[in-house]
């Protein structure tokens, strides 16, 4: 048992941080695979504004996640934000359950749900402040540990939600259930430490909103951030063609996606706590290369496959890979501002962004030239220019 759960978890800091991002993702995992579905056809949305409001909402939340988690920053603790952040997801699903119409859910979406999304970055600057004195790999434990509670809810929920809703004529209550999360984190974030120093005051020096901006958008640390966001596109590239793979070339159906992304998300639990292990032996860079060349080899044996048995064969080679993707490179965009947690783990909203920007641009690329398997090649050698572009940084990195 003790060593399944290190002594880093022992810190209450940490643990309610894992449950309170377990409630986060519940949210997410309730609503996500239903949103389109309210707003297009319950709510009548068109397709073009919903693509509008998805994107815009995306660019919100790294500009509230950036701002939030300099101000968390400057005040030396993040229980306050958590707390507006948790508060605003409230707001946000509450009013769409309650006040169903187009306008309640474009203002929800484009505004409230977007700070609670930064909720995300703040829990993980929480863990990192937490976390201060530690060695690298307890602190890699430790994200790969949270990051494993938001897969673990993406395992429970949706299932759960799809059969208990399923007999109802709108989806519209998964909204109730991510309301009633987010009272649930919110009451969690009060059992944090009432106050936690999370930066040094001689590194801070009370960065100015625009510095924080700047000093994201420098050449030092963009650069790395675009790297990472290469690599992690081949996620979202994975999540936008497999459904249409596997309902085409492989002959499947529906019900063969569901199965495959169930048994893929359950095996990225277990992989995640593999790495956090495989990052002890090797460094950041190391194990991130080799995780993407696996991701890479996957996707590209995807756009080969014929036969419904090679998607689910994929499966392990899916997952070995995706823990690492989604996990290593948390603790790495941390690092790049490690004297600032709350504007380091914004980088991750920032990497969410631009990786989802660059999966887009390569399913239009693919679509246009290509088949769906096409993309799925095109897309394993993003993930590798990625790789390129990582180690040039790190080469630059030690050559400064």
């Amino acid at each position: 048992m003790h060593r399944l759960f290190p002594d880093v978890f022992r810190s209450p800091a940490i643990r309610v941080s894992m449950i309170a991002i377990f409630t986060f993702g519940f949210a997410s995992a309730a609503t996500g695979p239903y949103r389109s579905v309210v707003a297009i056809r319950e709510l009548g949305l068109s397709n073009g504004l919903y693509s509008a409001l998805i994107f815009a909402a995306a660019a919100v939340n790294v500009i509230v996640s950036i701002l939030l988690g300099n101000l968390a920053d400057r005040l030396g603790e993040y229980r306050s934000m958590m707390f507006l952040a948790a508060a605003f997801g409230i707001a946000g699903y509450g009013a769409i359950y309650i006040f169903p119409s187009q306008g309640i859910f474009a203002l929800s979406v484009l505004l409230l749900l977007p700070v609670y999304g930064s909720l995300n970055s703040l829990l993980f600057a929480n863990a990192r402040a937490a976390t201060r004195g530690m060695s690298g790999t307890d602190i890699a434990t430790v994200n790969s540990g949270i990051r494993s509670m938001i897969s673990l809810s993406w395992v429970l929920v949706p299932g759960v939600t799809g059969v208990l809703l399923s007999e109802s004529a709108s989806m519209l209550p998964a909204y109730l259930f991510a309301c009633l999360s987010c009272i649930c984190c919110f009451g969690l974030i009060s059992r944090f430490p009432p106050r936690q120093k999370g930066t040094d005051k001689a590194a801070t020096h009370h960065l100015s909103h625009l510095a924080a901006l700047g000093e994201v958008i420098s050449p030092r640390i963009l650069a790395r951030v675009i790297a990472v966001a290469l690599i992690t596109s081949t996620l979202h590239i994975n999540d936008a063609i497999l459904p249409l793979i596997v309902t085409d070339a492989a002959r499947g159906t529906l019900a063969d996606v569901g199965i495959i992304v169930g048994v893929v998300a359950v095996l990225e639990i277990v992989f995640i706590i593999v790495w956090a292990r495989i990052l002890k032996q090797t460094g950041q860079v190391t194990a991130l290369v080799t995780g993407t060349i696996i991701y890479a080899a996957y996707l590209l044996l995807l756009g080969l496959a014929s036969e419904r048995w090679h998607a689910y064969a994929l499966t392990v080679i899916s997952g070995i890979g995706a823990a690492a993707l989604i996990s290593i490179p948390i603790t790495y965009l941390q690092d790049l501002i490690a004297e600032r947690p709350g504007l380091g783990s914004a980088l991750i909203s920032v990497n969410i962004f631009l990786s989802a920007g660059v999966s887009a641009l390569v399913f239009a690329i693919g679509s246009f030239i290509t088949t769906y398997s096409g993309t799925s090649i095109i897309g394993a050698l993003f993930g590798i220019s990625g790789i390129g572009l990582l180690m040039y940084c790190n080469t630059r990195l030690r050559a400064v």
